[in-house]
């Protein structure tokens, strides 16, 4: 008799922190989709509502080797904290590749897409900032501020944050509530352009519309990853920092073309629509070269694919097998 298994947030965030574990996952996620042909990822479904401020993205891949396939609902409405309610929740499908039956309804309410985002950034991290980097500057104040901050941790040696946010004092509440959970110097910032001076990693995690970093900042050896632009009307990064960048890196060009910091510089006449750029994919497989000297400026484009969605998922449902999480549900026909 066919049986799925479903599994509460509370239940998800016990078994799956973030930790090396889901950031391998998310690597090795991306390196699935730098093989030609391998991985199947159509093109992200959105649906915007725009009298409530809300958007709903449905993702999904398929990657071969994989026992199962995720299909993620996204929705974010972003004047819920206005009534008391939190502006992203969704919840995810994991689906037999064989048999194509439900296998596990993961109710997480955005926070596995939570996690594999801030895996997202450990990785790219990992991949394109100096060994070295120490300094790290986030932009907002939010959920993924504090897991991008987190994630980045495992895999670089920080020893100073500083954090900028449009809001001062969610900025300054944001900074209190790091300086009981970590050993680093946490600083506020008032100037943007402060913050990123000598900062060796820049993380932005805002949704906002129009540029908060400058192109005529960025210094040698830094590394940025923009991870707000997800929808074609965000844009975080000054379109001429991607030009003046030794490296840009994407996590899928396909997307990055239609919605991430790279579609706003096409618009701006900086590069052609088909301009080729690595993948984050390509350089964790070797594929293509990503920095190449400690004085490289380098860009991660980050908008959040379906294979992230699918490898946490599968991480989630093998945890819950082993620590015997969740509720079965039997189905019969």
């Amino acid at each position: 008799m066919p049986v799925m298994k479903i599994l509460t947030e509370a239940e998800l965030r016990r078994i799956v922190p973030l930790d090396l574990e889901a950031v391998k996952c998310t690597e090795e996620a991306f390196r699935a989709l730098a093989v030609e042909g391998a991985v199947q990822m159509p093109p992200i479904l959105r649906l915007d509502v725009p009298d409530s401020r809300g958007e709903v993205d449905v993702k999904t891949a398929y990657i071969p080797g994989f026992s199962g396939f995720a299909i993620k609902i996204s929705p974010g409405f972003f004047d819920n904290p206005k009534i008391g309610l939190p502006s992203t929740n969704g919840m995810m499908v994991l689906l037999s590749s064989k048999t194509g039956l439900v296998q596990a309804l993961l109710l997480d309410n955005g926070y596995l897409t939570d996690v594999r985002t801030a895996a997202a950034g450990a990785v790219a991290a990992k991949h394109l900032s100096r060994q070295n980097a120490s300094i790290a500057t986030v932009f907002g104040a939010g959920v993924q501020a504090r897991l991008q901050l987190q994630a980045l941790s495992l895999v670089r040696p920080i020893q100073e944050v500083r954090i900028w946010a449009r809001d001062l004092g969610k900025a300054e509440a944001f900074a209190t509530q790091l300086k009981a959970e970590y050993d680093f110097a946490i600083s506020v910032f008032v100037d943007p352009q402060k913050a990123i001076l000598g900062s060796h990693v820049v993380v932005t995690t805002t949704p906002a519309d129009r540029p908060i970093i400058d192109a005529s900042w960025l210094e040698p050896g830094q590394h940025i990853t923009a991870m707000g632009s997800d929808a074609e009307h965000k844009n975080e990064i000054d379109p001429l920092a991607l030009k003046r960048a030794d490296v840009y890196v994407a996590d899928s060009l396909k997307q990055t073309r239609r919605l991430g910091e790279l579609h706003h510089a096409i618009e701006a006449g900086l590069f052609a629509s088909d301009a080729e750029f690595p993948e984050l994919g390509q350089i964790i497989a070797g594929i293509r070269t990503g920095r190449g000297r400690d004085s490289d400026i380098t860009i991660a484009d980050l908008t959040g694919t379906g294979v992230q969605d699918t490898a946490i998922a599968t991480l989630a449902a093998h945890r819950a097998d082993e620590r015997g999480a969740g509720m079965i549900f039997e189905s019969c026909k």
